[in-house]
């Protein structure tokens, strides 16, 4: 998606100001729109809603008031967008993302979530209209959770149409190809079919791991990087055949792709990065302290010295052994760093870790463990006593 979020507190970016504009738009497109019915619908609970729920209230109320007819429709919701710049290849979509929203010639950003949802539902019957008016909508927000059904309903209709949309000018339409196939989209619908055999869209991945825009090689690294959770030997396959002599903007895509599987210390994954073998010399783990209250931090400190005859590449990552609620404990793989040691080299490494509470993570007060891993083997376990 274009903004990464934490949906509650914003789900206020769908209000009724949204809703006003959208009406007003919609009206300013097609006179006979039911202006009034929609905004009255629309509103009508809006406050109460979470904000996947409110994109979809906006979608019924679309449903409720625009042309039952979809053709019409589609045409009546393409009429009611912004004016965006022509695009060319090789703009920097991430520098006009601020521009995508609404204004007196249209409407852009989050309203747009509705229409989508919208054409999900109503355009399913439809799909040749519904994808072109996806390409229309994804270069004003993102059409990367509609267009997820269609490849679902209409596989091979889809992915012709994403083969012929790599070759088109705007970026938010080539990122689409590649977001919006994701097997394991964050807050999308999980493409099963994928997730258990993701080739359909490697063809579509490959052509655009050299894309032009950041933006949308992003996109290809957070792709590859789903399907690795499902398919290491994908990743490494793929690492093996387009890493060799890749020019920096690959390299970098790739290195993103891969991250999951080198923080879970995978021996293929980390060898094709030249990292494979196990370090030639001595570690020693230390902490400075070994009992720590959460809300407090601990800094870690690693020396290592290498004996080996060669410069040795080396990925260093740490492991934090969290407690749980039945008392077992279970590592959590923390980014180091990545260097390279000369032979008989000594290097001291520091990182200060914080045991602050996030959402996402519940601390059980009690003992608890630090290790490193060192091109994938893991090195030094040292325990600690975490303290309420």
């Amino acid at each position: 998606m274009h903004t990464h979020v934490n949906m509650e507190p914003f789900k206020n970016l769908i209000n009724a100001e949204v809703v006003r504009q959208t009406g007003h738009h919609l009206k300013r497109a097609d006179a006979s729109f039911k202006r009034q019915r929609f905004e009255q619908l629309a509103l009508d609970g809006l406050e109460a809603l979470a904000f996947k729920d409110r994109a979809r209230h906006l979608s019924r109320a679309l449903h409720a008031t625009l042309p039952t007819d979809f053709e019409q429709a589609a045409d009546q919701l393409e009429a009611s967008l912004k004016q965006v710049p022509q695009p060319h290849m090789g703009h920097d979509p991430d520098k006009e993302l601020g521009a995508l929203q609404t204004d007196d010639t249209g409407l852009a950003g989050w309203a747009l979530w509705a229409f989508g949802e919208y054409i999900a539902n109503a355009g399913l019957a439809h799909p040749e209209r519904a994808l072109k008016a996806l390409h229309a909508i994804t270069q004003r927000f993102t059409a990367e959770f509609a267009i997820r059904p269609f490849i679902i309903e209409h596989p091979e209709l889809t992915f012709a149409t994403m083969a012929r949309w790599l070759d088109d000018p705007s970026a938010h339409v080539r990122r689409l190809v590649s977001e919006g196939s994701r097997p394991r989209l964050p807050w999308g619908q999980r493409l099963q079919a994928l997730v258990q055999d993701p080739s359909p869209t490697l063809p579509l991945l490959q052509r655009l791991q050299d894309d032009p825009s950041e933006y949308v090689r992003r996109s290809v690294a957070n792709h590859l990087n789903d399907i690795a959770k499902d398919h290491p030997g994908l990743l490494v396959n793929w690492l093996n055949t387009h890493l060799p002599d890749a020019p920096d903007a690959r390299r970098s895509l790739l290195r993103h792709a891969s991250r999951s599987l080198i923080k879970a210390g995978h021996a293929d994954t980390l060898a094709a990065w030249g990292l494979g073998q196990p370090f030639e010399g001595d570690i020693t783990v230390t902490l400075d302290r070994h009992r720590v209250a959460v809300g407090e931090a601990l800094t870690l400190q690693v020396t290592l010295h290498a004996r080996g005859r060669t410069p040795q590449a080396l990925e260093v990552d740490y492991r934090v052994h969290h407690l749980k609620a039945n008392g077992e404990t279970s590592p959590k793989t923390f980014k180091g760093k990545r260097l390279t040691l000369q032979p008989g080299e000594r290097l001291v490494w520091q990182k200060v870790h914080t045991l602050k509470p996030i959402s996402t993570r519940r601390y059980y007060p009690g003992p608890h463990a630090l290790d490193v891993q060192v091109n994938g083997v893991v090195h030094g376990l040292t325990p600690f006593v975490l303290t309420a």
